[in-house]
């Protein structure tokens, strides 16, 4: 997956893919009606409340459709979007990592998974996709063709989506006692980069904790998803226990859900009001 936030000196700004996969994540999915098609007056109306203008969010859609994360509806003169199962295999995968496995590992087992690859030099892009696809995955670099993450990961559906069964080899194993998996962690993954991420979130958005929902709810938490989003995306979940005991993730966890809590009702209320909607044909 892209970044899709822009880092700033007044800190990360989503772009509108990122905002607009939040969208469909929040009003489409979450309402449990895989198959609703949104009026794209509706999309510009909210988008625009978080600063992304008329003629952005039409060619982000249209991008959107031409990578096989949107369709397109036609009823009379007016445009509709959906969901393809390509976008609602990302939001799916994203509402666990947000809401079931959350961004603390305190329940480790000990276990890893190791991938292994060789690619002809002339794969740049495969290679940068899969690396791409296993970093949001929980996978860190332990050599530049063999990656690992914390836990029993389930990884061959990414393998398969990318074309590159035959090219890659997966283990699942336990460390020797002569490893230091502290110092493995450490030489495999950005810690201090993931960290900084959990502050930042946790700094921009622990003045709203406790202080409702706002005038504009669908706004604020279209940005909290998607700030919550960049924030976790290249977190592994490392276990707790071999991490600094000031790691910030968990504060930064409470925040993120105290908010998320506080707007849910009202911004499914307002998004009722807003949205035009019909079935997926």
């Amino acid at each position: 997956m892209d970044d899709d936030i822009l880092d700033t000196s007044d800190g990360p700004q989503p772009r509108p893919q990122s905002l607009m996969l939040a969208f469909f994540g929040n009003h489409v999915l979450e309402e449990g009606d895989r198959d609703l098609c949104v009026y794209s007056g509706s999309i510009i109306d909210v988008l625009g409340r978080v600063g992304v203008g008329e003629q952005a969010v039409r060619s982000t859609l249209t991008r959107m459709v031409n990578r096989g994360l949107l369709q397109r509806q036609r009823e009379g003169r007016r445009m509709y979007f959906g969901l393809t199962p390509q976008a609602t295999r990302i939001l799916d995968d994203g509402r666990t990592r947000i809401w079931q496995q959350g961004a603390v590992n305190d329940d480790w087992d000990g276990s890893w998974t190791l991938l292994g690859f060789s690619f002809p030099d002339s794969w740049k892009r495969q290679r940068h996709d899969l690396r791409s696809r296993l970093t949001w995955t929980g996978f860190g670099a332990l050599y530049s063709g063999l990656w690992i993450a914390p836990g029993n990961v389930d990884v061959v559906g990414v393998v398969e989506e990318l074309g590159l069964t035959d090219h890659v080899r997966i283990f699942h194993a336990r460390a020797d006692r002569a490893t230091d998996i502290e110092l493995m962690i450490r030489d495999a993954w950005d810690l201090e980069s993931v960290a900084a991420r959990y502050v930042t979130f946790d700094k921009r958005w622990t003045s709203h904790r406790g202080a409702g929902s706002g005038d504009d709810p669908i706004g604020t938490r279209l940005r909290l998803v998607s700030e919550w989003l960049w924030t976790i995306r290249t977190d592994p979940r490392l276990p707790a226990r071999h991490l600094p005991p000031d790691w910030p993730a968990r504060p930064a966890q409470e925040t993120f859900r105290c908010v998320a809590e506080q707007t849910a009702a009202p911004a499914l209320r307002m998004a009722r009001e807003l949205l035009e909607t019909t079935p997926s044909r």
